[in-house]
């Protein structure tokens, strides 16, 4: 009897099949089990599936940027959300490097999308390829170029501010046009110090500073000035820019004062620069836009000077016009808004001029007052070591320590190092960013692999263990920003009718 119950438990252990399936011949058990797919939800709509249900520690604040790599949740982020809802960060920047070609612009393109469907007003003051002027004209935005026969900014042009200052009226006013002023004379001294390739002395910026006060009150009203204007104020040497010079009533003495700065504007209008700088603004930004993007694609790369000119010019105007726009709130007469600039290939107006370094410099430690925030994309943390002095240098590495996101793509493990020592990376976490940088193996020919790294990234904030995420686009953002586009467009021309494919 005991024989028999013992085979009768052991043949009904049998029909029960195992985890993997049922054993034995024909039983069709399987060696890979498939992870259950993962689903997001609030508290609210997952308790009924209890215990089915887990917390999840990725950031839900912000703009969806893509799935976390190992447990597959949504992550959720952009540098003003988590600095003024999820309050993660002190600082509203993020700080991206990476290898070329595996997406950096694209999850920034991503961030900038997401950001203006909040409210917030994309700016990018410098698109260098362009990599964003369609996203911005998809989004109903403002797309200005800036070029030799395309389109030129005068740097005497008070610009949003000037109407700003006109419409507040009053004190307010008053101390608008005053900065008005000062940013007017500093986009002028850096002008200079492009074409120089050095700083303005000290007693030519206030030289400079009073032949803008003369020139100012008496040009009509509703014209705004330009460099020729200015040249001809410091040939006629009224009284109020004699004074500066202590010429004394001495012309020569005057004339020894002004002719160097007098020259290099002449080099300004007679040079390289002129035909961008010595007319009207072609197109003012338009302080209703949604979205503003300053297109100075069509200027070569070999042309550093007007490279860095027309970005210094670019910054002044939109950051000009982002102070216009918060006194006009200040004063009730606009509703608030926020800001996100973007600042694309950082490496090349880095190297343009020392001017830049110090610009970019001063927004990273000013963006919480400007209510702006800022990304800033390069390739390696080497780009800074190629700036001309120790202390443009010193500035730039910076930034990397200053933001309050970090965002790494595939880096060589040097680099990673490197990084590490700034931001504070595991062993882990540089052995898997490192990895992303390594090409494909020599077998794949499909034109349909991509490289191992392309679109993954890893986000640090603080200490905090990084974010590893993988960003899936949709086509939409494909056909918007596609940075390879002369590369898939068609095939090129084969001369005398030769043919690529592979002949029997």
């Amino acid at each position: 009897m005991r024989r028999e119950s013992a085979v009768g438990s052991r043949e009904a252990r049998q029909q029960v099949p195992g985890l993997r399936g049922w054993p034995g011949p024909g039983g069709g058990a399987i060696g890979h089990l498939d992870p259950p797919t993962m689903w997001r939800a609030t508290t609210v709509q997952a308790c009924g599936l209890w215990p089915f249900a887990a917390g999840s520690g990725a950031p839900m604040t912000g703009v969806p940027l893509g799935q976390h790599m190992d447990t597959g949740a949504t992550v959720c982020g952009d540098p003003i959300s988590w600095f003024t809802r999820a309050r993660y960060i002190s600082n509203p920047s993020v700080f991206m490097l990476g290898m070329p070609g595996l997406g950096k612009s694209t999850l920034v393109n991503r961030m900038l999308i997401g950001l203006s469907a909040t409210g917030v007003v994309p700016l990018v003051l410098g698109d260098l390829k362009p990599d964003y002027a369609d996203t911005v004209r998809a989004l109903g935005g403002q797309v200005i170029s800036i070029g030799r026969g395309v389109g030129g900014i005068n740097v005497l042009d008070p610009g949003a501010m000037g109407e700003a200052a006109a419409r507040i009226g009053g004190e307010a006013g008053q101390a608008l046009t005053a900065e008005t002023h000062g940013r007017v004379l500093n986009m002028i001294a850096a002008l200079i110090s492009v074409v120089r390739s050095r700083p303005m002395d000290d007693h030519e910026q206030s030289l400079l500073s009073a032949a803008l006060h003369h020139l100012r009150e008496r040009t009509p009203v509703g014209r705004a000035p330009l460099l020729p204007d200015l040249l001809a104020v410091l040939h006629e040497g009224p009284q109020r820019v004699r004074a500066v010079t202590l010429d004394r009533g001495d012309d020569r003495r005057y004339r020894d004062a002004v002719d160097p700065l007098h020259r290099s504007l002449l080099g300004i209008l007679d040079g390289p620069l002129g035909s961008t700088f010595a007319s009207q603004t072609s197109t003012r930004i338009d302080l209703a836009a949604p979205a503003v993007c300053i297109d100075i694609s069509r200027i070569g790369e070999a042309d550093t000077q007007l490279t860095a000119a027309a970005m210094l010019a670019a910054w002044s105007d939109g950051l000009g016009t982002v102070a216009a726009a918060h006194a006009l709130a200040d004063a009730g007469l606009t509703p608030r808004r926020w800001y996100f600039t973007v600042l694309d290939e950082l490496w090349r107006p880095l190297r343009a001029a020392s001017g830049i370094v110090d610009r970019i410099d001063a927004l990273t430690r000013l963006n919480r007052s400007l209510g702006l925030g800022d990304a800033k994309i390069t390739h390696t943390l080497k780009d800074a070591e190629a700036l001309g002095t120790e202390s443009d240098r010193v500035k730039a590495r910076g930034f990397v320590e200053r933001a309050g996101m970090v965002i790494c793509a595939g880096l060589p493990r040097t680099e990673m190092e490197e990084l590490g020592r700034v931001v504070g990376l595991s062993e882990r976490e540089v052995d898997l960013v490192s990895s992303w940088s390594s090409p494909p193996g020599w077998a794949v020919t499909s034109g349909s692999e991509e490289p191992p790294g392309r679109g993954r990234f890893l986000i640090k904030v603080g200490g905090r263990p990084g974010i590893p995420i993988k960003v899936a686009i949709t086509e939409t953002e494909r056909n918007l920003h596609n940075t390879n586009s002369r590369w898939t467009d068609s095939q090129p021309a084969r001369p005398n009718g030769i043919s690529w494919e592979k002949t029997s």
